[in-house]
């Protein structure tokens, strides 16, 4: 029997504050507070070697529901597609029209947050319609 209670999603990136900045604007993610003793968390980083800052981030679900997202500075850049993407679950119980104008809208907010759209797949009988969009740094995640 598993004993893992709970996960985080590891991101790699360019700019950790900026990624973990978008996603918390998509998710409604807040950023924790700093460490105890740091009334900030630019005091805190002023502490870190040079090399170390900027090198991560984090934003949490202030319910406490959803999973901790870390953003971690890596040095090379995204070449290939996600292996693993995120939904972003906006239409979930609504279909047709209903559907198509709730994703379409959540595009429009998520595009002017620095999302870039690439292509809606429409419903096929199978599956709902959904909107295949990139984050910032060009990761990709589905408008669901």
């Amino acid at each position: 029997m598993a004993s893992v209670k709970q996960f985080q999603v590891t991101f790699d990136c360019a700019e950790p504050e900026r990624v973990a900045r978008f996603w918390c604007e998509v998710l409604g993610y807040v950023v924790p507070p700093p460490p105890e003793g740091f009334a900030t968390w630019d005091d805190f980083e002023h502490l870190l070697p040079p090399e170390r800052k900027g090198s991560a981030f984090v934003c949490i679900d202030p319910s406490g529901v959803g999973p901790r997202l870390f953003f971690q500075r890596v040095p090379e850049g995204k070449v290939v597609k996600n292996r693993l993407h995120l939904d972003v679950r906006v239409g979930t119980g609504l279909v047709g029209e209903e559907r198509l104008a709730t994703l379409e809208a959540e595009c429009a907010r998520l595009v002017a947050l620095g999302a870039v759209r690439v292509r809606l797949l429409p419903a096929d009988g199978d599956n709902e319609s959904c909107i295949v969009m990139q984050d910032n740094e060009g990761n990709e995640f589905c408008l669901d």
